[in-house]
Protein backbone atom coordinates (compact mmCIF):
# COMPACT_ATOMS: atom_id res chain seq x y z
CA UNK A 1 0.00 0.00 0.00
CA UNK A 2 1.43 3.44 -0.59
CA UNK A 3 2.65 5.39 1.71
CA UNK A 4 1.21 8.68 0.29
CA UNK A 5 -2.91 9.16 0.32
CA UNK A 6 -4.24 11.84 -1.77
CA UNK A 7 -7.47 12.88 -0.02
CA UNK A 8 -10.28 14.83 -0.25
CA UNK A 9 -13.11 16.42 2.04
CA UNK A 10 -16.06 18.67 0.96
CA UNK A 11 -17.24 21.79 2.80
CA UNK A 12 -20.53 22.19 1.00
CA UNK A 13 -23.77 25.33 1.40
CA UNK A 14 -26.96 23.78 1.38
CA UNK A 15 -28.89 23.57 -2.13
CA UNK A 16 -32.68 23.74 -0.25
CA UNK A 17 -33.52 19.39 -1.22
CA UNK A 18 -31.70 16.33 -1.05
CA UNK A 19 -31.64 15.50 -4.63
CA UNK A 20 -29.30 18.48 -5.58
CA UNK A 21 -27.45 18.03 -2.40
CA UNK A 22 -26.15 14.65 -3.28
CA UNK A 23 -25.71 15.74 -7.16
CA UNK A 24 -23.81 18.26 -5.65
CA UNK A 25 -21.54 15.74 -3.66
CA UNK A 26 -21.31 13.29 -6.65
CA UNK A 27 -19.80 16.02 -8.86
CA UNK A 28 -17.34 17.00 -6.09
CA UNK A 29 -16.15 13.03 -5.75
CA UNK A 30 -15.59 13.06 -9.37
CA UNK A 31 -13.63 15.87 -9.35
CA UNK A 32 -11.48 14.75 -6.87
CA UNK A 33 -11.00 11.35 -8.56
CA UNK A 34 -9.91 13.11 -11.82
CA UNK A 35 -7.58 14.84 -9.36
CA UNK A 36 -6.43 11.26 -8.12
CA UNK A 37 -7.82 11.34 -5.00
CA UNK A 38 -8.46 7.49 -3.33
CA UNK A 39 -11.09 8.80 -0.68
CA UNK A 40 -13.16 11.17 0.31
CA UNK A 41 -15.34 12.57 3.01
CA UNK A 42 -18.38 14.96 3.69
CA UNK A 43 -19.62 16.99 6.39
CA UNK A 44 -22.09 15.68 8.88
CA UNK A 45 -25.64 14.89 7.76
CA UNK A 46 -24.21 15.94 4.24
CA UNK A 47 -27.58 15.27 2.71
CA UNK A 48 -29.72 17.00 4.11
CA UNK A 49 -30.02 20.79 6.50
CA UNK A 50 -28.55 20.73 9.96
CA UNK A 51 -32.24 20.57 11.26
CA UNK A 52 -31.05 20.14 14.88
CA UNK A 53 -31.33 24.24 15.15
CA UNK A 54 -34.99 23.69 15.74
CA UNK A 55 -36.79 20.54 17.83
CA UNK A 56 -39.30 19.60 15.22
CA UNK A 57 -40.84 15.97 14.32
CA UNK A 58 -41.18 16.77 10.60
CA UNK A 59 -37.33 16.88 10.25
CA UNK A 60 -37.60 12.83 10.98
CA UNK A 61 -38.20 12.85 7.62
CA UNK A 62 -34.36 12.78 6.88
CA UNK A 63 -33.85 9.50 8.31
CA UNK A 64 -32.94 6.26 6.49
CA UNK A 65 -31.49 3.13 7.19
CA UNK A 66 -27.91 2.42 7.12
CA UNK A 67 -26.85 0.39 4.86
CA UNK A 68 -30.12 0.31 2.84
CA UNK A 69 -31.24 3.36 2.55
CA UNK A 70 -31.21 5.43 -0.82
CA UNK A 71 -28.48 7.30 -0.29
CA UNK A 72 -26.08 5.02 0.78
CA UNK A 73 -27.05 3.04 -1.57
CA UNK A 74 -26.17 5.83 -3.75
CA UNK A 75 -22.58 6.56 -2.41
CA UNK A 76 -21.70 2.93 -3.11
CA UNK A 77 -22.71 3.23 -6.50
CA UNK A 78 -20.08 6.36 -6.45
CA UNK A 79 -17.93 4.63 -5.20
CA UNK A 80 -17.66 2.07 -7.30
CA UNK A 81 -17.60 4.72 -10.21
CA UNK A 82 -14.53 6.96 -8.94
CA UNK A 83 -12.53 3.83 -7.35
CA UNK A 84 -13.13 6.26 -4.09
CA UNK A 85 -13.22 5.25 -0.61
CA UNK A 86 -16.38 7.31 0.55
CA UNK A 87 -17.13 8.23 3.91
CA UNK A 88 -20.81 9.64 4.06
CA UNK A 89 -22.96 10.54 7.11
CA UNK A 90 -26.25 10.36 7.52
CA UNK A 91 -29.13 10.76 9.70
CA UNK A 92 -30.38 6.91 10.50
CA UNK A 93 -32.98 4.99 11.29
CA UNK A 94 -32.38 1.86 12.41
CA UNK A 95 -35.86 0.79 14.05
CA UNK A 96 -39.09 3.08 15.21
CA UNK A 97 -37.89 5.33 17.68
CA UNK A 98 -33.91 4.43 17.02
CA UNK A 99 -32.34 7.23 15.67
CA UNK A 100 -28.87 7.69 15.32
CA UNK A 101 -26.13 10.41 13.83
CA UNK A 102 -24.36 7.89 11.24
CA UNK A 103 -21.55 7.84 9.11
CA UNK A 104 -21.14 5.30 6.66
CA UNK A 105 -17.65 3.84 5.54
CA UNK A 106 -17.67 2.65 1.82
CA UNK A 107 -14.71 0.79 0.14
CA UNK A 108 -13.44 1.76 -3.15
CA UNK A 109 -15.31 -1.52 -4.59
CA UNK A 110 -18.24 -0.12 -3.40
CA UNK A 111 -18.58 -1.90 -0.26
CA UNK A 112 -19.64 -1.34 2.77
CA UNK A 113 -17.44 -1.68 5.48
CA UNK A 114 -19.42 -0.45 8.60
CA UNK A 115 -20.58 2.90 10.16
CA UNK A 116 -19.80 4.78 12.94
CA UNK A 117 -22.42 6.13 14.99
CA UNK A 118 -21.92 9.71 17.28
CA UNK A 119 -21.09 9.07 20.83
CA UNK A 120 -21.37 12.24 22.41
CA UNK A 121 -24.86 14.37 21.65
CA UNK A 122 -25.15 17.90 22.57
CA UNK A 123 -28.54 19.69 23.73
CA UNK A 124 -27.69 23.38 23.56
CA UNK A 125 -29.00 26.20 21.69
CA UNK A 126 -29.02 25.73 17.92
CA UNK A 127 -28.08 21.86 18.81
CA UNK A 128 -30.92 20.28 19.57
CA UNK A 129 -29.48 17.49 19.06
CA UNK A 130 -30.74 14.59 21.71
CA UNK A 131 -34.37 15.49 20.40
CA UNK A 132 -33.79 13.51 17.36
CA UNK A 133 -30.31 11.14 18.13
CA UNK A 134 -29.61 8.27 20.19
CA UNK A 135 -25.94 8.03 22.00
CA UNK A 136 -23.80 5.96 19.70
CA UNK A 137 -23.62 2.40 20.87
CA UNK A 138 -21.44 0.49 18.43
CA UNK A 139 -17.87 1.76 19.79
CA UNK A 140 -15.24 3.23 17.91
CA UNK A 141 -14.45 0.95 14.56
CA UNK A 142 -11.58 1.59 12.30
CA UNK A 143 -11.80 0.69 9.03
CA UNK A 144 -9.19 -1.19 7.03
CA UNK A 145 -10.00 0.18 3.41
CA UNK A 146 -8.50 0.27 0.40
CA UNK A 147 -6.39 3.97 1.12
CA UNK A 148 -5.43 2.30 4.75
CA UNK A 149 -6.98 2.57 8.26
CA UNK A 150 -9.72 4.94 8.78
CA UNK A 151 -11.95 6.07 11.61
CA UNK A 152 -14.51 8.39 12.10
CA UNK A 153 -15.40 11.19 14.82
CA UNK A 154 -18.98 13.31 14.23
CA UNK A 155 -19.03 17.09 15.45
CA UNK A 156 -19.27 17.41 19.14
CA UNK A 157 -17.32 14.18 19.77
CA UNK A 158 -14.29 16.25 19.20
CA UNK A 159 -14.56 17.72 22.46
CA UNK A 160 -13.50 14.39 23.96
CA UNK A 161 -10.40 13.05 23.82
CA UNK A 162 -11.04 9.49 25.18
CA UNK A 163 -12.94 8.92 21.66
CA UNK A 164 -9.79 10.32 19.79
CA UNK A 165 -7.83 8.17 21.72
CA UNK A 166 -9.50 4.76 21.32
CA UNK A 167 -9.49 5.33 17.49
CA UNK A 168 -5.55 5.41 17.57
CA UNK A 169 -5.40 2.35 19.48
CA UNK A 170 -7.45 0.84 17.16
CA UNK A 171 -4.83 1.57 14.69
CA UNK A 172 -6.25 4.55 13.00
CA UNK A 173 -3.94 6.08 10.42
CA UNK A 174 -6.31 9.06 9.27
CA UNK A 175 -9.86 10.12 11.12
CA UNK A 176 -12.62 12.18 9.35
CA UNK A 177 -14.25 14.47 11.89
CA UNK A 178 -17.79 15.55 9.97
CA UNK A 179 -19.30 18.84 11.44
CA UNK A 180 -21.86 21.26 11.80
CA UNK A 181 -20.81 24.19 14.04
CA UNK A 182 -21.28 27.82 14.44
CA UNK A 183 -19.51 31.01 14.38
CA UNK A 184 -20.45 32.49 16.89
CA UNK A 185 -20.30 29.18 19.16
CA UNK A 186 -16.91 27.48 19.76
CA UNK A 187 -15.38 29.06 16.42
CA UNK A 188 -11.78 29.66 18.58
CA UNK A 189 -11.98 26.01 19.27
CA UNK A 190 -11.68 24.71 15.91
CA UNK A 191 -8.00 25.15 14.76
CA UNK A 192 -7.12 23.98 18.42
CA UNK A 193 -8.80 20.68 19.21
CA UNK A 194 -8.74 18.47 16.21
CA UNK A 195 -4.42 19.60 15.56
CA UNK A 196 -4.12 18.72 19.77
CA UNK A 197 -6.08 15.44 18.43
CA UNK A 198 -3.54 14.68 15.38
CA UNK A 199 -0.56 15.13 17.94
CA UNK A 200 -1.78 13.48 21.16
CA UNK A 201 -2.80 10.73 19.01
CA UNK A 202 -0.03 10.91 15.89
CA UNK A 203 -2.18 9.99 13.11
CA UNK A 204 -4.19 12.63 10.15
CA UNK A 205 -7.31 14.09 11.60
CA UNK A 206 -9.75 15.55 8.15
CA UNK A 207 -11.73 18.07 10.05
CA UNK A 208 -15.38 19.43 7.74
CA UNK A 209 -17.40 21.77 8.57
CA UNK A 210 -20.40 23.22 6.63
CA UNK A 211 -20.12 26.72 5.31
CA UNK A 212 -23.10 29.15 5.34
CA UNK A 213 -26.76 29.91 6.76
CA UNK A 214 -29.32 27.37 6.12
CA UNK A 215 -33.40 27.94 7.01
CA UNK A 216 -34.17 26.18 9.94
CA UNK A 217 -31.93 28.90 12.26
CA UNK A 218 -29.42 31.34 12.72
CA UNK A 219 -26.01 29.54 12.53
CA UNK A 220 -23.55 30.97 10.72
CA UNK A 221 -21.57 27.35 9.35
CA UNK A 222 -18.14 28.82 8.86
CA UNK A 223 -16.16 26.43 6.85
CA UNK A 224 -12.47 26.06 7.55
CA UNK A 225 -12.12 22.98 6.97
CA UNK A 226 -8.57 21.43 6.70
CA UNK A 227 -6.44 18.58 6.34
CA UNK A 228 -3.58 18.13 10.12
CA UNK A 229 -0.86 15.86 10.18
CA UNK A 230 0.53 13.91 13.22
CA UNK A 231 2.92 17.01 14.11
CA UNK A 232 -0.21 19.02 14.31
CA UNK A 233 0.73 20.65 11.30
CA UNK A 234 -2.02 21.82 8.32
CA UNK A 235 -1.80 20.26 5.10
CA UNK A 236 -2.28 22.61 2.75
CA UNK A 237 -4.59 25.91 3.13
CA UNK A 238 -7.29 25.72 5.21
CA UNK A 239 -10.28 26.31 3.83
CA UNK A 240 -12.77 29.79 2.67
CA UNK A 241 -14.86 30.44 5.97
CA UNK A 242 -17.70 31.44 3.47
CA UNK A 243 -17.41 29.85 0.07
CA UNK A 244 -18.01 25.45 -0.92
CA UNK A 245 -14.93 24.45 -1.44
CA UNK A 246 -12.81 21.03 -2.24
CA UNK A 247 -10.02 19.83 -0.83
CA UNK A 248 -7.36 17.24 -1.87
CA UNK A 249 -4.14 17.21 -0.51
CA UNK A 250 -1.39 14.47 -0.08
CA UNK A 251 -1.20 12.64 3.32
CA UNK A 252 2.32 10.74 3.53
CA UNK A 253 1.54 8.07 6.19
CA UNK A 254 5.06 7.36 6.41
CA UNK A 255 5.14 10.26 8.91
CA UNK A 256 2.90 8.39 11.41
CA UNK A 257 5.95 5.72 12.44
CA UNK A 258 8.52 8.39 12.08
CA UNK A 259 6.26 10.80 15.01
CA UNK A 260 5.10 7.67 16.73
CA UNK A 261 9.52 6.93 16.68
CA UNK A 262 10.37 10.63 18.08
CA UNK A 263 7.45 11.00 20.15
CA UNK A 264 6.54 7.52 21.54
CA UNK A 265 3.39 8.40 23.32
CA UNK A 266 1.86 5.11 22.58
CA UNK A 267 4.60 3.73 24.46
CA UNK A 268 4.74 5.99 27.66
CA UNK A 269 1.07 5.42 28.41
CA UNK A 270 -0.58 4.62 31.61
CA UNK A 271 -3.58 2.34 30.84
CA UNK A 272 -3.22 0.99 34.28
CA UNK A 273 -3.11 4.20 35.97
CA UNK A 274 -6.33 5.50 34.04
CA UNK A 275 -9.00 4.11 36.47
CA UNK A 276 -10.31 6.71 37.77
CA UNK A 277 -11.64 8.04 34.39
CA UNK A 278 -14.16 5.32 33.35
CA UNK A 279 -16.08 6.37 37.11
CA UNK A 280 -19.23 7.22 36.66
Amino acid sequence: MAQVVRAALVQATWTGDTESMIAKHEAHAREAARRGAGIIGFQEVFNAPYFCQVQDPEHYRWAEAVPDGPTVRRMRELARETGMVVVAPVFEIEAPGHYYNTAAVIDADGSYLGKYRKHHIPQVKGFWEKFYFRPGNAGWPVFDTAVGKVGVYICYDRHFPEGWRQLGLEGAQLVYNPSATSRGLSAHLWQLEQPAAAVANEYFVAAINRVGREEYGDNDFYGTSYFVDPRGRFVGDVASDEDEELLVRDLDFGLIDAVRQQWAFYRDRRPDAYQGLVRP
